[in-house]
């Protein structure tokens, strides 16, 4: 095998880490305490504190499982730091010193959210200057803060309909509408063998779907980069007042997914489009923070 290669994960190409180190703030958004809960969710029916906790606990633990092992496979050396989102704060920024914030995907609506977790989130990112990747829920929790309105895909406020939701589970292709932004780099290159042929025509991402809500608009300040069959807001960027925010409806971190014991869905070679959007935002995080000597084989860094 190729030094630095990774042939683990994909069957069909070896992933070649082109960074060599970076500091991650990963971020898990779901519910960790009981007193994150607010009182619209205690008033729920079904509402039993312990058994919610479980399920969210459970499901964060998959996320930032996935999400970290997207950072390990295309990262060198990172230094990883796994956060609550009621712990991301102007302090541990200052304390730290992240190349990117990661935001997890979520669960429950956020009016199941105590407002304190939901204002503090909403302080915090619009000050904060470090570059962020939001994710599915993140996505939407990013979009709120900047002024959209959270709703399910057929338009209706998430309270008006609880039950019985129209959901994207599955692969899906979304249009890239702004093929030039960094974040596609590489991706229409006819010469690079890692790109798909359809993309290559069409300018489409094949992509996991997840999801039962969805932005309203494209927030203040942010500019489309793709757009989908159900939820019409699927890929945004805010690049103004020194902030540099991706936010992706999808979950792009599906491509390194262990599915050795459960192979219900190939999400390694199915995902790759994903695979490269994390890398490109990676390295677009890198070139933000000025940090360009951490790309490997640049002179800067040695090479394994």
């Amino acid at each position: 095998m190729e030094s630095g290669a990774n042939n683990r994960f994909c069957l069909y190409e070896l992933i070649r880490p082109r960074i060599e180190t970076m500091r991650i703030v990963l971020v898990d958004s779901l519910i960790k305490h009981e007193s994150d809960f607010s009182d619209v969710a205690r008033l729920e029916r079904d509402f039993h504190a312990a058994r919610w906790l479980r399920q969210e606990r459970f499901i964060a633990s998959l996320a930032i499982a996935n999400i970290e092992n997207n950072v390990r496979r295309l990262i060198r050396t990172p230094e990883v730091r796994v956060v609550h989102l009621s712990e991301l704060t102007d302090a541990l920024v200052g304390e730290f010193e992240p190349d990117a914030i990661v935001l997890s995907g979520t669960l429950l609506d956020f009016d199941f959210y105590h407002s304190d977790l939901i204002e503090g989130f909403n302080h915090f990112i619009k000050g904060n200057r470090v570059p962020v990747l939001a994710i599915c829920g993140g996505h939407q929790l990013v979009g709120q803060a900047y002024g959209a309105t959270i709703v399910t895909l057929d338009k209706k406020l998430p309270r008006e309909r609880r039950k019985d939701r129209i959901v994207e589970y599955q692969y899906r292709f979304v249009k890239i509408t702004d093929p030039n932004d960094p974040i596609f780099v590489g991706f229409g290159d006819q010469a690079d063998r890692r790109w798909q042929k359809y993309t290559q025509r069409r300018h489409l991402l094949r992509i996991w779907q997840n999801h039962g809500l969805q932005l309203d608009r494209i927030p203040d300040g942010f500019k489309q980069l793709a757009r989908g069959y159900l939820a019409e807001v699927q890929m945004m960027v805010r690049r103004n007042e020194g902030q540099l925010i991706y936010g992706v409806q999808f979950h792009l971190e599906k491509s390194f997914q262990d599915w050795q014991y459960d192979k219900y869905w190939d999400h390694r070679n199915e995902s790759r489009d994903g695979r490269l959007l994390f890398d490109n935002f990676l390295a677009e995080a890198l070139r933000f923070r000025g940090r360009e000597d951490q790309f490997v084989g640049n002179g800067h860094v040695a090479v394994a």
